[in-house]
C-alpha cells in the first residue's frame, strides 16, 4: 500500500474505504469488482491501483484498517471491570455500532471475512484475523459464567447471538442501507431475550 493514501483529504479516504467495505461485504473477495468500487466511490480506477496496487492489496489494507479501527472502539468502550456476560456483550455490540456510524459496512465486511474462502485473501489476513479474534476472547475472559442456569450451554447462547447478529446485518446490508442505531436497538432485544433464557431466575 502507498502511504500517500493518508495524505488524501479524510472525506476522500472515507469515501474510498466505505465503497470498498460495501462491495467486499456484499460480494466477498472473488466476486467483488474494482469497477463497482470506483463507481461507488466516484473516483478513477487508476487511483485505486495507484494507492493499493491490486484488489488483493486493497482487501488486505481494508481488513487491517477495519480490525484496528474496531479494536480501538471495542477496547476503549468495554469496561475492564465488567463481569456480567450480557453487559459485556451489549458494550461490545454498542462499540461495533458506534464504529458503523463512520463506516456503515465495517462490521458486515469483517463478518464476511470470517467465511472468506479465497486462499490468497486468507493468506493476507490470517495473522490479523487471529489477533482480532483473540481480542474478543480476552475480553470475554472477564465474564462470570456462574449466573447461567445449569441446563444452559453458554456456548450455544453465544452461537445463537452470532447467528442472529449475522442474519440481521446481512438482511440490512442486502437492502443497501445499514442504520447503526436501528441495528443496535434490534440486537438489544434479542440480547435481553437470551439473557432471560440463560440466567438463573434470581439473576
Amino acid at each position: 500500500m502507498n502511504e500517500k493514501f493518508f495524505d488524501l483529504k479524510k472525506e476522500k479516504q472515507d469515501r474510498i474505504i466505505n465503497a470498498a467495505l460495501k462491495v467486499f461485504a456484499l460480494n466477498g473477495f472473488q466476486r467483488a469488482s474494482t469497477d463497482e468500487i470506483v463507481k461507488e466511490a466516484s473516483i478513477s480506477k487508476g487511483l485505486i491501483f495507484h494507492y493499493f496496487t491490486s484488489k488483493l492489496g486493497l482487501y488486505s489494507f481494508l481488513y487491517d484498517y477495519s480490525t484496528r479501527f474496531m479494536t480501538l472502539e471495542v477496547t476503549t468502550n468495554v469496561p475492564k471491570d465488567e463481569t456480567d456476560v450480557f453487559a459485556l456483550l451489549e458494550k461490545i455490540l454498542e462499540a461495533q455500532s458506534d464504529a458503523m456510524s463512520q463506516y456503515p459496512y465495517i462490521q458486515a465486511f469483517i463478518r464476511r471475512a470470517y467465511s472468506e474462502n479465497d486462499s490468497n485473501a486468507l493468506e493476507q489476513i490470517s495473522d490479523t484475523r487471529m489477533r482480532y479474534f483473540n481480542m474478543y476472547s480476552e475480553i470475554m475472559r472477564q465474564a462470570d459464567m456462574s449466573k447461567f442456569r445449569d441446563d444452559v450451554d453458554y456456548r450455544m447462547i453465544g452461537a445463537m447471538l452470532e447467528y442472529t447478529c449475522e442474519g440481521i446485518l446481512n438482511e440490512r446490508a442486502q437492502r443497501e442501507k445499514i442504520v447503526p442505531e436501528e441495528y443496535f436497538n434490534e440486537i438489544k432485544k434479542y440480547l435481553f431475550l437470551l439473557k432471560n433464557i440463560a440466567y438463573k431466575e434470581d439473576m
